[in-house]
């Protein structure tokens, strides 16, 4: 059973409440990216131009997800190592990003970023995309469409399964200190 149930719009106002461990039901906007994505937003914030969606309380899906199947919204969209984003992360962070969800541990700069953006990343479990997939209930490309999968896709997701992996304080399940 989730500890939480949790809606995106107030990401702001719970992102720095949670703590490492929890388990959380997800709500409302997520954006996709990985790695492609991620160099072009830092290219057009490096260069003054405007983002694809609102950096500010947004929600990140380090996920390239797969076409519908069925009368599903999105087929399989399991997560991509999160490490491979974290040359990125720092900037999005600083421009208001405060929820990250992927697989894997996150870098030492990523961490303090995380902190002193008061920002959370979830860990999404790898091999259960599928399952994933029936939590998501639109799909649409916003951004980079030339990506294919890869592309930024606005999802609308309900009562997606998260556990809370690295907290805004740095507290993190990968931790082997106790």
């Amino acid at each position: 059973m989730p500890d939480r149930r949790l809606h995106t719009r107030d990401a702001a106002e719970w992102a720095s409440t949670l703590r490492a461990g929890e388990r959380v039901l997800l709500c409302g906007t997520v954006y996709t990216a990985r790695d492609a994505a991620h160099k072009r937003l830092i290219a057009a914030l490096q260069n003054g131009e405007s983002l694809p969606f609102p950096l500010d309380g947004a929600a990140i899906y380090y996920a390239g997800p797969t076409p519908a199947v069925g009368d599903l919204a999105i087929g399989s969209i399991g997560p991509t190592t999160s490490s491979r984003m974290d040359p990125y992360t720092p900037l999005l962070l600083q421009n208001g990003l405060k929820v990250m969800i992927g697989k894997g541990d996150r870098s030492a700069d990523v961490v303090a970023a995380m902190q002193a953006n008061g920002a959370v990343y979830f860990a999404a479990v790898g091999g259960c995309g599928a399952l994933y997939a029936r939590c998501v209930q639109s799909c649409e490309v916003v951004a980079y469409d030339d990506l294919g999968c890869e592309s930024v896709k606005r999802l609308q997701v309900n009562d997606f399964p998260l556990l809370v992996a690295i907290d805004s304080r740095g507290a993190s399940v990968y931790s082997h200190e106790r």
